[in-house]
């Protein structure tokens, strides 16, 4: 059971050294990815892509994605380029989070026209569509958001995309264009966003031959993992708010097995430490439940 496992990084520009050091830490330690976020209108964290390139130079095995693109600020047929770059510099270990994008009141500080809603969604499915034409084996064509011109594909093959999407026409896009979904708002499997959500990338995925399967869940999952057991795991609203780790493990298990998770990104919370909980993840809960699920 291919099960991905990895952690949401520290993204401060005073926190460079830091965040290289995690990352060297976490592959390390073995797990599988490492996410930063995409806000370029913020001065204080660093640029996504500058980041991942940077980490993915410095490790040997993790991979590394932007949690997620910012579309808007990074057109589709450069985005392709970029992402069949990072491929070719790091052995296949690049992964495109994408999103439609959604902090408007912020990305157009940055000289981009708002899109209204419909139009994003189709820029979103579109540019999913691009970045698999301008990979290895693809015919790059124009589209109504990228009218792009005579372009060849590069010989490399596409990444996996996990998309950050919610709203029903953005998740059928996910349904039929991509390999993994990342709930939005930190929802999990026992989440009424969850619920709704699934079905419909599930059945977009099977309007196009596809299956369901080939969309993957991806968690992004904050929680504390304490040193001691906690009495209570869940809030009275059903959020995860952390626990041990073998509350951990049981609770990650039940996900894989009995909700078809195949994958958790960490965003650790509490009052240890960053660099104290992401060794208990690598070290007590994550290898714990590859032995359970095999």
């Amino acid at each position: 059971m291919n099960v991905r496992f990895g952690y949401g990084s520290p993204d401060a520009v005073r926190e460079a050294a830091g965040i290289v050091r995690l990352a060297q830490q976490a592959d390390r330690d073995g797990l599988d990815h490492v996410s930063l976020a995409d806000h370029p209108y913020v001065p204080d964290m660093l640029d996504g892509y500058a980041a991942i390139a940077f980490v993915l130079g410095r490790t040997e095995r993790l991979s590394a994605f932007v949690n997620v693109t910012n579309l808007p600020l990074r057109p589709a047929p450069v985005l392709a380029r970029t992402a069949t770059s990072l491929s070719a510099l790091s052995g296949g270990r690049f992964v495109l989070g994408l999103g439609a994008g959604g902090a408007w009141d912020r990305i157009t500080t940055m000289g981009v026209p708002e899109l209204r809603p419909a139009e994003a969604v189709e820029a979103f499915e579109e540019a999913m569509q691009l970045v698999h034409s301008m990979s290895d084996g693809g015919t790059p064509a124009p589209t109504k958001h990228y009218p792009i011109g005579p372009l060849r594909p590069a010989a490399v093959p596409a990444p996996l995309i996990w998309t950050g999407s919610n709203g029903p026409k953005s998740l059928a896009a996910t349904g039929r264009n991509a390999d993994g979904w990342i709930p939005g708002h930190a929802a999990d499997w026992l989440s009424d966003r969850f619920r709704w959500s699934r079905p419909i990338i599930d059945e977009a995925a099977l309007s196009v031959g596809r299956k369901p399967s080939d969309v993957a869940t991806i968690y992004n999952f904050p929680g504390a993992i304490t040193a001691t057991p906690l009495r209570r795991t869940r809030d009275d609203e059903g959020r995860w708010l952390g626990g041990s780790a073998a509350q951990w493990v049981e609770e990650l298990i039940d996900a894989i097995l009995n909700h078809d998770a195949a994958g958790f990104t960490l965003f650790p919370r509490g009052s240890d430490s960053f660099e104290v909980q992401l060794s208990r993840w690598s070290q007590e809960v994550v290898p714990a439940v590859r032995a359970a699920v095999g």
